[in-house]
């Protein structure tokens, strides 16, 4: 499958693995934001530390402002492999298309 339009690189494994983990302990520690909303919200606001934007999403254009913004506001991004994935890691049911760490905790 070819990568989404958003996708402007790629991320290692061990990378996505740590972000993974950096997310579970803010969920459990710090702050989370949870969603295409919230975390737009939080970055607009400079309130994030870290966006994670799954690369799955369908549709595309639901999180492909996401990047342009978390460089313009200066705050780093990392591509997770599923949105399943990547909500099992915020702490939800479902799959989400981003998250974001606002408050590290122990992380």
């Amino acid at each position: 499958m070819a990568k989404a339009m958003y996708v402007k690189f790629d991320v290692p494994k061990e990378l996505a693995d740590k972000a993974y983990e950096a997310l579970e302990i803010a969920r459990d520690t710090g702050k989370i934001g949870k969603g295409s909303n919230e975390v737009t919200k939080a970055v607009e606001r400079g309130d994030a530390i870290l966006v994670l934007l799954a690369e799955d999403v369908d549709p595309p254009e639901i999180i492909a402002h996401m990047p342009v913004l978390a460089e313009e506001k200066e705050i780093p991004y990392v591509y997770i492999p599923t949105k399943d994935e990547l909500g099992e890691a915020a702490g939800l049911n479902v799959g989400t298309a981003s998250a974001c760490i606002t408050d590290a905790g122990e992380a």
